[in-house]
């Protein structure tokens, strides 16, 4: 498998054509679930989406708070993610990974704070780093966010977790790329013979 890294200025082109690769740096903006004055999903989006086909959500970054910094994104066929850093829980604090499925077997199922997708906690260390893996599992992907926590202060990178870590409907990804091409492009490759993005 290839790692293919997305650059801001070729973001869509690189999303859109299966087998490029762009080696550079990615900043927060290229993974929001919003962006721009449409509100569209980022084109950085549109490469996670791309990477696992049956997802029927997509992770994206609502806002990175003070102290965190998006410091990578891999993306390959078949899975895609990006990580966070943070000043006081040091370097990969928090790793976002989608995939078509998850092994969860250890894990144990709490109240979802997202509707539609099942969640799924698995806590491996508490001392003197926390370690812990949060899954949310629904149609064709699974999302798991790997906590590697040096700080003294747990409850602020898990909100960080819960609330700038988000997903958007695949769907939504698809009609934007459609609507942003003029029709000329679609997601997942040619288009379909009805019609529809």
């Amino acid at each position: 498998m290839r790692t293919r890294w997305l650059s801001p200025a070729a973001a869509l082109t690189a999303a859109l054509l299966v087998g490029c690769t762009a080696p550079a740096s990615l900043g927060s903006d290229e993974l929001a679930c919003r962006a721009g004055d449409d509100g569209e999903p980022a084109r950085g989006v549109v490469l996670m989406a791309q990477a696992v086909p049956s997802a029927a959500w997509v992770p994206c970054l609502d806002a990175v708070p003070l102290g965190w910094r998006l410091a990578g994104v891999e993306v390959r066929d078949g899975s895609g993610g990006f990580w966070l850093d943070s000043d006081r829980d040091g370097v990969r604090a928090i790793e976002a990974r989608l995939t078509e499925s998850c092994d969860t077997r250890d894990a144990t199922e709490i109240p979802s704070d997202r509707e539609g997708l099942r969640r799924l906690e698995w806590v491996t260390q508490v001392h003197p780093q926390y370690v812990g893996t949060r899954f949310y599992v629904f149609d064709g992907g699974c999302l798991a966010m790997v906590f590697r926590l040096d700080g003294d202060y747990r409850a602020e990178p898990l909100a960080v977790a819960t609330e700038s870590i988000d997903v958007v409907r695949r769907a939504d990804v698809a009609a934007y790329v459609h609507e942003d091409s003029g029709g000329r492009l679609h997601l997942d490759g040619p288009a379909p013979e009805d019609g529809t993005p």
